[in-house]
């Protein structure tokens, strides 16, 4: 894996959903200029819509704390931009998933404890639904691989727009090297 260093704070005026897509391909094309030929790439950005609002990662406790106060017993939209790139033959594929995301009704001492954890100060909306905030999401509708941060239904998607199976990243040699399948 390959860290962008993409400035976040710089892209605004984008709905929520658009600034999630902007993101995406902005860290794709980062990554796609230093890796060189022969590699797909993919860049993703999850944020977190309420109200028409957008929820990105709330980098401090009291910005954490006043956003669950904010989300505890509503619904939000978790939209995570994908941007998938060939480097091959420079060509990309490029969508957005949302997940309506169902929060329950958390206590002040639930809040409290959930941000002491440091967990959901650096994602997107402030909650991991796959460690310790999942108990506070009630339901979803939708692709719960999209709330993780990666829609892995639309990454085959745009894995077969660019002409590869998705099939393809099982045969694909791990260390470099290649499999010995002989006998």
């Amino acid at each position: 894996m390959v860290v962008s260093d993409v400035d976040e704070s710089q892209v605004t005026g984008l709905s929520p959903r658009d600034l999630a897509q902007r993101l995406a391909e902005l860290k794709c094309a980062a990554v796609a200029d230093e890796v060189g030929s022969a590699h797909l790439v993919l860049g993703c950005d999850s944020v977190l819509e309420l109200d028409g609002e957008a929820l990105g990662k709330p980098g401090d406790p009291d910005e954490a704390v006043r956003r669950w106060r904010a989300m505890r017993g509503r619904t939000g939209l978790l939209h995570t931009g994908h941007c998938l790139r060939d480097t091959a033959d420079d060509r990309q594929a490029a969508a957005t998933g949302t997940t309506v995301v169902h929060f329950a009704e958390v206590t002040d001492d639930e809040i409290a404890a959930y941000v002491a954890s440091g967990e959901p100060l650096q994602v997107a909306g402030a909650f991991t639904i796959d460690g310790l905030g999942g108990p506070f999401v009630t339901r979803i509708e939708g692709d719960h691989h999209n709330v993780v941060g990666l829609s892995l239904p639309l990454l085959r998607d745009l894995m077969a727009e660019l002409g590869h199976a998705w099939t393809d990243l099982w045969r694909a040699p791990r260390s470099g090297r290649v499999p010995d399948n002989g006998p």
